[in-house]
Formats: structure tokens, C-alpha cells, sequence
């Protein structure tokens, strides 16, 4: 039987690279694939590019109130495998319609996402909370902080100031600088601290 499997991460640890590298592994094989994202991420429109150059349309893009199994099973039922990008985005039930995929159609399914969002006190992104409490196999993809050790936190920059609240998806005005930055636990604990400082 397939499964539904959820390989997560930081920012910039390779999701959409990986995801890439495996849509070509089965290509080259001759088998299709289903390469697909959340709406609501709307960087690079309908195409995927990883930060190493890679890229690739999507064969569609979901929003909120699509129903991904029926997508699948009327359109793509003939594919290999089921990529999905960005898939903390994902609501619940399409989570649960990714594992129906893996059941009902014998096709596994392979998403990639961030595992929290950078508030990191809340439930984080439903799609990703999801996964993580129903995919049958869970992989961490790692990258580094910038001081060499394993990042595990993804975190958000206005202006070069840590913050730790405001929306899950924030569209650059043009006035603020946005960047997210992945860190490890003892580097964010001291931007936290200086921004604690700068607070008071």
C-alpha cells in the first residue's frame, strides 16, 4: 500500500530542491508525476524554483476550497507519485484527502513544508500539524544557522528585528523589509533576548 509521507524542515533546508530531485528520479524512469502547491503561495506564481536555480511548472495549484483528491482522482490518476510543495498551507482536509490518495488510489504521496510557523508558541500551520499527526513517514531535511550549528527554528525579520507575532502569510508592501532567517535554538534565544531588550 502507499503511503502518505511528510519530509519537513526550516527555511532553506531543500524541500523544493528534494522535491525537484524526486519528481526528475521518476521521470527519468518514465513514470509521471503530479507536481502541485497551495494557492495562497504565491511566490513564483504556478512554478517551482528551488534557491539552487531548479525549476518546474506545478500541473496545478489548489486553493483553499478544492478538494485534492477528487483533483487527482479524475485528472492525474494515471501518475507515479503525488508531490506536493509548501504543504503547511494545505488545510486539514486536504491533508486527510492526501491520505485517501495514498489509500484508496495507491499512490504515495510525498509532501514538503515547514514543520512550524515562526511564532513557534501556537498550533503552527494546520496543513503542516497535520501531517505530522497522520503521515506514515515523517523525515526531517536539515540545514545550518549561520553559526555553523543544525538550524531548527524558522524565524521572521522586519527590518532586521526579530518578531515573534503577526500573520502566517505577510505580503511585502515595499516600505518593511521581510526576511525569514532558519536558526538554531541558542542563536534565536539571543535575538530574542535583544529584542526583548529593545521592547522594554
Amino acid at each position: 500500500m502507499a503511503k502518505l509521507y511528510f519530509r519537513y524542515g526550516a527555511m532553506n533546508c531543500g524541500k523544493t530542491a528534494n522535491l525537484l530531485q524526486t519528481a526528475f528520479n521518476y521521470e527519468e524512469r518514465g513514470q509521471k508525476v503530479c507536481v502541485f502547491k497551495p494557492g495562497i503561495d504565491t511566490k513564483n506564481q504556478t512554478k517551482l524554483l528551488s534557491r539552487i536555480g531548479l525549476e518546474r511548472p506545478t500541473d496545478f495549484v489548489c486553493s483553499s476550497n478544492d478538494n485534492v483528491y477528487e483533483i487527482i482522482e479524475n485528472d492525474y490518476a494515471n501518475v507515479a507519485c503525488v508531490l506536493v510543495d509548501e504543504a503547511q498551507f494545505l488545510d486539514l482536509a486536504q491533508v486527510d484527502q492526501l491520505a485517501l490518495v495514498a489509500t484508496e488510489l495507491d499512490i504515495p504521496v510525498i509532501c514538503y513544508g515547514l514543520r512550524t510557523n515562526f511564532r513557534q508558541t501556537d498550533g503552527g500551520f494546520e496543513g503542516a500539524t497535520r501531517l505530522l499527526q497522520i503521515a506514515q513517514e515523517l523525515t526531517e531535511l536539515k540545514t545550518i544557522c549561520s553559526c555553523g550549528k543544525k538550524a531548527t527554528r524558522t524565524t521572521r525579520f522586519l527590518d532586521d528585528q526579530l518578531v515573534t507575532d503577526g500573520p502566517d502569510i505577510l505580503i511585502d508592501n515595499g516600505k518593511t523589509k521581510i526576511e525569514y532567517r532558519a536558526l538554531c535554538h541558542k542563536c534565536y534565544l539571543e535575538y530574542l533576548a535583544k529584542t526583548n531588550r529593545h521592547d522594554s
